[in-house]
């Protein structure tokens, strides 16, 4: 994996990009948030690993500049500040997940590994109907293939993590997901349930999917979770390339 690594702290950059190394990753590194983001214009990074406290452009600022310019690349994000609201801030901005310092490598590899799968998201069964590839509720088609979502005509920024719920949703339309199973499936986490960061996932996605339609799709089962639902009467499209 090709990990554009963000970090003013020289040693600390230094000891964990070896780390990374040694696990078979190229890692391109840089110490500022104005280097960050020319290089990660310049050439293509499976993953960028951002520090919040950069000088300069802080890592949320940049982390909002990407997806402001439509890069997709996952971001995940380094703190040294355990607290919610700035987590939450910077999934916000565009962040797909956490880590508060100091952490264990092995949770780092961890992380960098779901990351991976998420991008990779392969096809799988549902109540969505639609092919292998493609899941369908009502109006709304995702393309786990080509990792793209449509409602009507209108194309809908995701980033890796937005997506691995959307699809996770979509193929249990219908059915009420909880946080515990979200957190499972998602953030490959049964150890915590990060509510106040799930529903910050939910309030983004529901805006994007639901935002300007007729009809929402997105539907909050307070309480208990989360779910997708074509209300009835309400036809799926032919699906097209």
């Amino acid at each position: 994996m090709r990990i554009l690594f963000v970090e003013d702290d020289t040693q600390l950059r230094s000891t964990l990009a070896r780390g990374l190394r040694e696990a078979q990753h190229d890692v391109e590194e840089v110490a500022s948030g104005t280097d960050a983001l020319t290089t990660e214009a310049s050439a293509p990074f499976d993953l960028v690993i951002l520090d919040v406290l950069l000088p300069g452009l802080d890592g949320i600022t940049v982390c909002r500049r990407m997806r402001e310019r439509g890069s997709r690349v996952p971001i995940l994000m380094l703190t040294a500040l355990d607290a919610v609201e700035q987590r939450i801030t910077g999934l916000d901005a565009g962040a797909d997940d956490y880590l508060t310092k100091p952490f264990d490598f092995g949770e780092l590899l961890a992380r960098i590994r779901a990351l991976s799968r998420r991008r990779s998201q392969g096809s799988g069964d549902g109540h969505g109907d639609g092919s292998a590839d493609q899941i369908v509720v009502s109006d709304l088609v995702i393309d786990t293939a080509r990792h793209r979502a449509r409602r009507g005509g209108r194309d809908i920024a995701l980033t890796a993590t937005e997506f691995a719920f959307l699809v996770y949703l979509a193929r249990n339309a219908g059915r009420v997901v909880s946080r515990a199973d979200l957190m499972a499936h998602v953030w490959e986490d049964t150890r915590n349930t990060y509510s106040n960061i799930i529903d910050a996932y939910a309030s983004r996605l529901r805006r994007k999917i639901d935002d300007g339609e007729a009809v929402a799709l997105f539907i909050t089962v307070r309480g208990i979770g989360y779910m997708l639902e074509a209300p009835a009467g309400v036809a799926s499209p032919a699906v097209r390339d």
